[in-house]
């Protein structure tokens, strides 16, 4: 099994920064991708950033795209949302998620991805 725990967020204000972390522990072998997503009240969850495994192609929404950088520790088993310029719209529960499916891409789909954590709250006040 693989646990993900994210840690990081908080309410700041608009034009802040914040850089959220997702600390994996138990099987961190053969992860084949990671990838950031966010939940805003009565929305659906959305895909935010992601990186494949060997952190060689990254990928992000149109939206944070500019102002999100996304980046991985293999050392330390961790993966990181970095945020600038944030803005009331990025307020949500933040999730990073794992793929151990085979594969070399990286991936911006819910289903794509085997293990998630519980979640970050950001909230940025205007």
């Amino acid at each position: 099994q693989v646990q993900l725990v994210e840690s990081g967020g908080g309410l700041v204000q608009a034009g802040d920064s914040l850089r959220l972390s997702c600390a994996a522990s138990g099987r961190t072998l053969n992860v084949h991708g990671m990838g950031w997503f966010r939940q805003a009240p009565g929305k659906e969850r959305e895909f935010v950033a992601c990186i494949n495994w060997n952190g060689a192609s990254t990928s992000y929404a149109d939206s944070v795209k500019g102002r999100f950088t996304i980046s991985g520790d293999n050392a330390k088993n961790t993966l990181y949302l970095q945020m600038n310029s944030l803005k009331p719209e990025d307020t949500a529960v933040y999730y990073c998620a794992q793929r151990h499916m085979y594969g070399s891409l990286c991936y911006r789909e819910i289903a794509e991805y085997d293990y998630w954590g519980q979640g970050s709250q950001v909230t940025v006040s205007s």
